[in-house]
């Protein structure tokens, strides 16, 4: 049965990714496709500088209060961080989502994640159907489901769209904590939590969290990322134990849940 049928269990993760994994190389280094909002993009880089000028002449005692807790965090672990990386948005400056907005784009991303790792177009279709989800996509992620025979880079890095959902699913509370980015998701939990019961369920038994507990998970995993990403320039190696593609994932999900930069999905950046 397959992992998507009505009633079967979830296959493991990397069936088929594993295999994509071996014959494209790293979702996150691949030559092939380049994801959206790349931060080698001028313009991209530029909004991103300017972004941060703004947030660093007007910091406030609650941004950096927040920051600080990071700080506390990331030394209680043994993670290297910066005093200089900038504060993220304040409650007044971020968007605060609707529960329902939240719960369609932790579908809509499940759905691409599944295509990603290999779900065939018919099981892709049915389950849009199913849930309702049609209107639920992005225009880049639309393209890349309706298309029969998708470009095996962008299968590969859109597979990795389950790190998402596991903190969407987070701050929808369904589940208590947010665990440290050092680990993947389990798959079956996501796919079971949301598309165990109908769409209406899923929505109705969904308590989005706070927004200081959304802000005060982006303001870490922003420095938990930047962690992983000098360990790997400077020597290779995960930092304290981090795991590179689940920080960009997670980090690209909080920064979407607080509408940092005001970015679409698409275009949410995950600069460091």
């Amino acid at each position: 049965m397959h992992c998507w049928d009505v009633g079967g269990a979830v296959a493991p993760r990397f069936t088929r990714l594993s295999i994509l994994l071996v014959l494209v190389g790293s979702p996150f280094g691949c030559s092939e496709w380049s994801p959206p909002g790349d931060s080698s993009d001028p313009a991209s880089l530029e909004a991103r500088l300017s972004h941060i000028k703004i947030q660093e002449e007007r910091m406030s005692e609650e941004a950096l209060a927040r920051r600080a807790r990071s700080f506390a965090i990331l030394k209680e672990e043994g993670v290297p961080y910066i005093d200089h990386l900038p504060v993220i948005e304040t409650e007044a400056e971020s968007v605060r989502r609707s529960t329902e907005e939240v719960a369609l784009r932790t579908m809509a991303l499940a759905l691409v994640a599944a295509k990603g790792e290999g779900l065939e177009q018919e099981h892709v279709d049915n389950w849009i159907e199913r849930f309702d989800l049609a209107e639920a996509f992005t225009p880049q992620e639309r393209e890349f489901i309706q298309d029969p025979d998708p470009d095996p880079a962008r299968s590969v890095h859109l597979s990795w769209r389950y790190e998402c959902c596991w903190v969407l699913l987070w701050a929808l509370g369904y589940f208590e904590e947010l665990h440290r980015p050092d680990t993947m998701c389990d798959p079956k939990k996501v796919v079971s939590l949301i598309f165990g019961d109908s769409r209406e369920a899923f929505i109705k038994n969904a308590k989005l969290r706070s927004q200081k507990d959304l802000l005060d998970a982006a303001d870490l995993i922003y420095r938990y990322h930047w962690a992983a990403v000098e360990a790997q320039v400077n020597n290779g190696d995960d930092a304290a134990g981090l795991h590179d593609g689940v920080c960009v994932e997670h980090h690209r999900a909080l920064n979407w849940l607080i509408g940092h930069m005001n970015a679409q999905w698409d275009d949410v950046s995950t600069d460091t």
